[in-house]
């Protein structure tokens, strides 16, 4: 009896393993014998040639589908999770080392070291990640057709401001003027995201290292402010440059700067704050259709000791009343 159950089992497995081979063979018969009529028999040694040939580029087909194929260990992990932790790392060195700085002195240097100083640059362009540090915008934004681009200077030893200046102004009914390029740097980050400003307190002029075609140019600095009123509020003075090959050096004492909102003079002049400095500029408006270009070489601030102006504009209580309390 053991005997007998042993082969009753050994016949339903074999069964069992045998249907889905059982159910292909008879596809491959049917699929065969419709051939078959379709087709004259071969002679037994072209079938066999056939058959190898046949499974050859089968084989071929299946290499080559398994090629297309890309493995799952080759695809890049993406992780979120880790993404936020490494980010978060990266804050919290920054802010200690923003501390241990703040304990040693401004910008992490000694603060003789610092007092002493007379000249300082604060924006160089050697390398192309200096210019991220800068956004260039046009006209575009309101329609206009003014082009800017801003690219590495020769050799890698300044920026270059150039493009295409258009006073046309924009088909939208709204807009009565238009031609205006800018430069503009980017505001300083810290840890989190914090906004951070220069203080170029201890200097009382601008100092830049530039040639030019001969335009003039505003250069205009904000101040560091969170109120949103103030957002079109800046300081600005001219530059003009005198074209040809030759580099000039621009030296503008900040005294001279004057207030402007949303691009107009205001009658109430007040001093820049020099300690909360956020951003500084340039741009183009003088109505002058066609290319233009200006390569800066580095920005920086120096003291000049013949200097000794404070304030180059008047005031007086009816205009500025605020002053004469």
């Amino acid at each position: 009896m053991a005997l007998i159950h042993k082969l009753l089992n050994g016949t339903y497995i074999l069964r069992k393993c045998l249907e889905p081979s059982v159910a292909s063979l008879s596809t491959r018969f049917a699929d065969y014998c419709s051939s078959s009529l379709q087709k004259p028999l071969a002679t037994p040694g072209k079938a066999s040639s056939q058959r190898n040939s046949e499974g050859g580029l089968q084989g071929h087909h299946q290499r080559e589908v398994a090629l297309d194929i890309t493995s799952p260990e080759e695809k890049p992990e993406v992780s979120f999770d880790k993404a936020i932790k490494d980010e978060i790392k990266d804050h919290f060195r920054r802010l200690k080392d923003d501390i241990v700085n703040h304990w040693i002195g401004p910008e992490g240097r000694p603060l003789q070291e610092v007092l002493l100083e007379q000249a300082k640059v604060v924006w160089q362009f050697r390398r192309k990640e200096d210019l991220d540090k800068w956004i260039v915008t046009s006209d575009k934004t309101i329609g206009g057709r003014s082009e800017v681009f801003l690219k590495m200077g020769k050799n890698n030893q300044s920026a270059l401001l150039y493009g295409t200046l258009s006073s046309v102004a924009p088909q939208d009914g709204e807009s009565g003027r238009s031609g205006y390029c800018a430069m503009i740097s980017r505001i300083p980050r810290g840890p989190f995201e914090r906004k951070r400003s220069y203080d170029w307190s201890q200097f009382n002029t601008l100092y830049l290292r530039v040639r030019g075609d001969g335009r003039p140019w505003m250069v205009n600095i904000r101040e560091d402010t969170d109120i949103i009123q103030r957002k079109n509020q800046m300081y600005s003075y001219f530059m003009f440059t005198r074209g040809g090959p030759y580099w000039q050096e621009v030296k503008i004492p900040f005294s001279k700067f004057f207030f402007s909102n949303q691009g107009r003079i205001r009658d109430a002049q007040y001093q820049l704050l020099l300690d909360k400095i956020s951003s500084i500029g340039f741009t183009l408006a003088d109505k002058v259709d066609g290319p233009f270009f200006l390569e800066i070489d580095f920005i920086g601030v120096f003291t000049d000791p013949a200097h000794t102006e404070e304030f180059a504009y008047e005031n007086s209580p009816v205009l500025n009343p605020r002053l004469f309390k």
